[in-house]
């Protein structure tokens, strides 16, 4: 009995010090895209590498969540792009004339993207909108989120 207790101690023992130990963080390569805007010019992701890091923010005309997200993005636009970060509005799965109108009721003046064929969305896996991506400057995923993540966008834009 004494044994079984002995070795049942060490196990606890050993998976405490595993789990109390640090973790090298995976990170993991945000995938790339190619979508135009309203005007049918081309974005790449891949253009801000070892430039700027990037919010991309994924949502739809229908969702009311949706139309806040870009309200507050347009409000934060210049700030944002003044501090070196760039965002990328994504319109997912939803037709150009929509969308269009859309952006027009709203008074929305910032660049548009389309995911016609929700292929972006997909590699994203996007399956609730609105959402945020933030992408650093080497191109790793950095953080999914509900809500702008202004103060960690600001964070990335100053790593070197």
């Amino acid at each position: 009995m004494k044994d079984y207790l002995a070795k049942g101690l060490l196990l606890s023992l050993a998976f405490l010090l595993t789990a109390a130990s640090p973790v090298e963080e995976k990170k993991t390569l945000a995938p790339n895209f190619i979508l135009k805007d309203l005007d049918q010019a081309p974005v790449e992701l891949a253009s801000f590498r070892d430039k700027k890091p990037v919010v991309l923010l994924f949502w739809t005309t229908w969702c009311p969540y949706c139309e806040r997200a870009l309200r507050n993005l347009g409000q934060n636009m210049a700030d944002l792009d003044k501090e070196g970060i760039a965002v990328l509005a994504i319109n997912a799965g939803e037709p150009s004339a929509k969308v269009a109108k859309f952006a027009k009721n709203n008074g929305f003046n910032f660049r548009i993207f389309l995911d016609l064929e929700s292929s972006v969305s997909e590699a994203y896996n996007v399956y609730g909108v609105p959402v945020y991506f933030l992408v650093d400057k080497k191109g790793y995923l950095r953080e999914v989120a509900s809500s702008l993540p202004l103060e960690e966008a600001r964070i990335l834009a100053q790593e070197k």
